[in-house]
């Protein structure tokens, strides 16, 4: 075999995550729907002279563009998924898109907390029955949204050959899909708490409940970040060394023919449920670098391996 045809034989791409077409696309749809509702609600808040509904419309205005960064996150990742300067792909462009979405949901839980504590202070008339169809109507457009995106939220990957713990399957989720679907439950679910509290205001005249369902939605919007920030933060920096596959790689080399010992262990993902992994080993035996891959071949989410193999005898 000629030199060149051996550096094509042992070369691989290193296009890691193959992207999710139909997540974009729906992504898209949500876009759409969103930025129409948006623009639904200001129009009809200056038309009905309501200040509820046009803080309401650019409160959803920040989950379009949350969507749209979503979005562009999935374009750009597909876009320059064969640019030799990403080393491990361009996954964590849609991670990015994720953590920046996170960032956006603090800043509107914020903005939802001292709007709502304003007007706690300072109460404003409300127009009611207004106000209360177009929530609905805005609260109709977040579900069908959510239905568009479901799949961030209880997608799942399965593993072949061993056992796959429910963390295992957390970690395979779409994150930048999931940013999307968490924008768009925090709107529903504070269009829910919009119409509980416009109802109750209406019927037994208790106009502090809006501010106070406005205070209840923020914490909630906060919670939702703080995780989603959680788990896309410790992809962005590598923290997957409490991964099941690492324990899973130091399983397999503990049983492996000879005594071997394990010098220097990395690893991290690099895609959806797909890891890299650089192995530094201290060896009794004759194995070389390509068996060690061999035994580590039943975990297919090992998708980039890189070994070093030390023998005890040269080190005498």
């Amino acid at each position: 075999m000629s030199a060149a045809a051996s550096i094509q034989h042992w070369s691989h791409s290193h296009i890691f995550d193959e992207g999710d077409p139909l997540a974009e696309r729906n992504t898209r749809w949500a876009v759409v729907l969103t930025a129409i509702m948006m623009v639904a609600e200001i129009a009809g808040g200056w038309w009905f002279n309501s200040m509820a509904l046009v803080a309401d419309g650019w409160h959803m205005s920040s989950h379009a563009l949350a969507l749209g960064l979503s979005v562009l996150a999935y374009s750009a990742a597909r876009r320059f998924a064969s640019d030799d300067r990403f080393a491990f792909g361009t996954w964590k462009i849609e991670i990015l898109g994720s953590y920046t979405s996170a960032l956006l949901l603090v800043g509107i839980a914020f903005l939802m907390l001292y709007q709502s504590v304003e007007r706690l202070i300072e109460p404003k008339p409300i127009h009611y029955d207004q106000a209360i169809v177009i929530a609905i109507v805005g609260l109709l457009v977040n579900l069908a949204c959510a239905w568009l995106l479901r799949g961030g939220h209880h997608h799942e990957h399965h593993h072949h050959g061993h056992g796959a713990s429910s963390e295992h399957e957390h970690r395979h989720h779409d994150l930048n899909l999931r940013a999307a679907y968490v924008h768009v439950i925090a709107d529903a679910a504070t269009s829910v708490l919009a119409i509980v509290a416009l109802c109750g205001g209406k019927l037994w005249r208790a106009g502090w409940l809006d501010p106070a369902m406005g205070i209840v939605g923020s914490v909630l919007v906060a919670v939702w970040a703080y995780g989603l920030l959680r788990d896309s933060g410790r992809v962005l920096l590598d923290a997957e060394m409490d991964a099941p596959v690492v324990d899973e790689v130091r399983e397999v080399i503990a049983a492996a023919p000879s005594e071997t010992s394990i010098c220097d262990l990395h690893i991290w993902r690099v895609g959806k449920g797909k890891y890299a992994c650089i192995l530094s080993l201290l060896t009794s035996g004759n194995l070389s670098p390509n068996d060690f891959k061999r035994l580590l071949s039943v975990h297919e989410e090992l998708v980039h391996i890189s070994i070093e193999v030390n023998h005890l005898d040269n080190l005498a």
